[in-house]
């Protein structure tokens, strides 16, 4: 049976120009830890830059490249990554030098084996800590961007419920839904609200790598696998050990790869490009396309079994033309969203801006919503979001849509009243949120003011601000 435990060892790179110094500190300590070798400064930054590693032992002087400078380097390249330093009696001023420059420790030559033993313990300890504070802060700021998917619609507010309640299993979710809808905000979300939120979430976008590299990307490879292929790499499956693995655009997996992941997802093992070990993982599977993927194994270009596997509990997220509803509080939400990025104290929306983001079909769904408001607060000159400062391409775009609209003529009763309904729906929440949204302007937030001045009284008001998840703090600025 094989050895799983290499996955669960930290990798200490050893930097050391004396082979046979490098060699003696393998063999010591090989059984708890990865040991990578690199006989100088160039060929460790190359190793970092194809392989995680937890820590780097380094010697101080080498030809070349001196510790220090390698050490100037690691930090150039934004790795935390503790660095420890080999030094003899006579470079203890540079070893201290190391340490204001951001290294952990130095360590005398000879070296004591027993106290560098220590001192990587302590080193991994440490970075073990800083990694776990990072992981939180992003844990937290994932669960925070989920806690922003604004929606009133039912259904969409059924899709959150339905994602949490599978966040706390570890069945294969597949997601579905235009470009542009945040399938990888639900993928995050999965993850963040699950147990493995302290774990990785890895991402690969299977539609954006060339076919030939996608299996290397997937599974990693060994060295001399293939041309170019100069250093062992980890795959996503390695990284994504314990944790989720984001399988996005999944519709455009080449067929002769989705045999090779089904496997690798039914067995949870799989064995690196070029290489003959194989290697177990524990994943979360989430995928997400933009696909019809039912029309897709019908026509014979995706695998019915990869879909099935995949598709055990399934999410589909509403276009936005489906959830118009939801379009007035998107629009104020990416208003202070962007007020920082853009440097403009924008609150106020022009009532026609948001009559024409009422009647546009948003083929690009909430991302081309957010673009398209960053752009209008680009270009209008007050504190008002106005028409004239919106894209010419969309004012264009909803002319076209107009026009084919005014001869999109009901032929029948159901249809007449069908469409009646639709648009009277729609006028409604147009004018109950424009309302609410100039009274608050008006009172600066304060419900019994504008209850007082409306003929509401404060309790319908309050009913009808939930209702549109309006924050009428935002209006106290």
């Amino acid at each position: 049976m094989e050895n799983n435990n290499h996955l669960m060892k930290p990798t200490v790179l050893v930097v050391d120009d004396e082979e046979r110094s490098a060699r003696i500190l393998k063999i010591n300590f090989q059984e708890n830890y990865n040991i990578l070798i690199a006989n100088n400064g160039k060929q460790a930054l190359s190793i970092l830059e194809h392989e995680p590693v937890n820590l780097i032992l380094t010697d101080l002087r080498m030809p070349e490249m001196t510790g220090n400078e390698l050490l100037q380097k690691i930090r150039e390249m934004n790795l935390r990554i503790p660095v420890i330093l080999m030094t003899a009696y006579g470079t203890i001023e540079n070893a201290v030098e190391s340490m204001k420059m951001g290294a952990f420790d130095y360590i005398l030559k000879p070296l004591n084996l027993e106290n560098l033993s220590i001192t990587i313990k302590r080193a991994l300890n440490y970075s073990s800590l800083l990694n776990e504070n990072k992981r939180l802060k992003e844990q937290l700021k994932q669960y925070e961007g989920f806690r922003q998917i604004i929606t009133i619609n039912p259904d969409m507010k059924k899709l959150l419920e339905l994602t949490k309640q599978v966040a706390a299993t570890r069945v294969p979710v597949l997601i579905e839904g235009e470009s542009g809808t945040g399938k990888e905000l639900f993928a995050r979300a999965i993850h963040y609200l699950s147990p493995r939120a302290g774990k990785s979430f890895v991402s690969i976008n299977c539609g954006a790598i060339p076919a030939e590299l996608i299996e290397s990307e997937l599974f990693g490879h060994e060295k001399g696998a293939f041309t170019g292929a100069s250093a062992q790499k980890k795959g996503k499956f390695e990284l994504a050990h314990q944790g989720t693995l984001f399988l996005d655009e999944i519709g455009e997996l080449p067929k002769s790869m989705q045999v090779k992941l089904l496997r690798a997802i039914e067995e949870q093992q799989f064995t690196r490009v070029g290489g003959t070990q194989v290697i177990h993982t524990d994943i979360r599977f989430v995928a997400a396309t933009n696909k019809d993927l039912n029309k897709e194994v019908e026509e014979n270009r995706f695998r019915k079994d990869l879909y099935y596997r995949l598709k055990v509990v399934n999410i589909r997220i509403l276009p936005l033309r489906e959830r118009k509803e939801d379009i007035p509080l998107l629009t104020r939400h990416f208003l202070e969203k962007h007020q920082k990025d853009i440097g403009k104290n924008i609150l106020d929306i022009d009532g026609k801006v948001l009559e024409m983001f009422m009647e546009y079909p948003w083929p690009g769904n909430v991302r081309e919503l957010e673009n398209i408001v960053m752009h209008t607060m680009l270009f209008s000159p007050g504190k008002t979001l106005i028409p004239d400062a919106l894209p010419s391409e969309f004012v264009s775009h909803l002319q076209d849509v107009t026009k084919t609209g005014e001869n999109n003529v009901p032929t029948t009763k159901e249809e007449l009243q069908t469409e009646k309904k639709q648009r009277y729906k729609e006028i409604d929440k147009k004018l109950e949120y424009g309302f609410l949204d100039h009274v608050l302007h008006k009172t600066k937030g304060n419900i019994t003011h504008a209850a007082e001045l409306t003929g509401y009284d404060r309790r319908q008001l309050q009913n009808m601000i939930r209702k549109y998840h309006i924050n009428t703090e935002n209006y106290k600025k």
